[in-house]
């Protein structure tokens, strides 16, 4: 008796699933990632083996090769309300618009009022330029002599305006019967290898002037920055 035999047929997949957690991946990666915006100036951080992170709520200055002073709060709701009172301090009118734009700015070099001596881009302007003009743009770092010490009142008022942000986070936590936990505000100094002790000691000095004596010395290890 002869044997039957059974049609053969290709095994086939549906690839559709797959095909929509592709599409579904992308969408999500697309509407949560942010830019990365670029830094106004490069500092190259002398190495160290200090393996502590650099904490998440911090107030940074960074001092590049020359000894110029940049300013930098990662807080965005933070920085654009220390806009808000610099403005007042220096009787200048931020719009909304660019408290917008300088809130999702990294750190900046240039003074917000005019000093003797300077005719460069002040923050006004600065904030108001394309992001690829930023760059190329020469910062003459933020002014912190004794007559105009603009960095002393960027780094005063933006320590204010991160504990009122906190005070008002806890008041509603407690309202909603829920857990609080906040990270407090550190102060990070960011120096290039390369620059002149004076220009650290006299930011140093701007910390201390407004009773701070605690503060992250940034360095750098293979992995990426840390604090020590």
């Amino acid at each position: 008796m002869a044997k039957i035999k059974m049609p053969k047929s290709n095994p086939s997949l549906d690839m559709t699933p797959m095909v929509d957690l592709a599409f579904l991946l992308v969408t999500f990666f697309m509407l949560t990632a942010t830019s990365r915006v670029t830094e106004p100036v490069i500092v190259d951080t002398p190495s160290s083996i200090s393996d502590k992170l650099l904490p998440e709520n911090v107030i940074m200055i960074s001092i590049d090769a020359a000894g110029k002073s940049f300013f930098n709060i990662n807080n965005s709701d933070v920085r654009k309300r220390t806009l808000e009172k610099m403005g007042q301090q220096y009787n200048i009118t931020f719009t909304e618009e660019e408290k917008k734009r300088f809130g999702g700015m990294t750190s900046f070099g240039v003074p917000i009022v005019p000093v003797p001596g300077y005719t460069g881009v002040l923050l006004k302007e600065y904030i108001n330029m394309e992001d690829s003009k930023r760059v190329t743009t020469k910062s003459a770092g933020i002014p912190h002599d004794s007559l105009h010490n603009q960095l002393r009142d960027w780094i005063q008022f933006g320590r204010i305006e991160a504990a009122k942000q906190a005070k008002a986070q806890k008041e509603k936590a407690e309202k909603l019967d829920r857990p609080f936990k906040y990270e407090p505000l550190r102060f990070a100094l960011k120096a290039d290898g390369k620059t002149n002790y004076i220009a650290v000691k006299e930011v140093i000095k701007v910390f201390t002037d407004i009773d701070i004596y605690r503060f992250n010395l940034i360095t750098d290890l293979e992995q990426g920055p840390t604090a020590e």
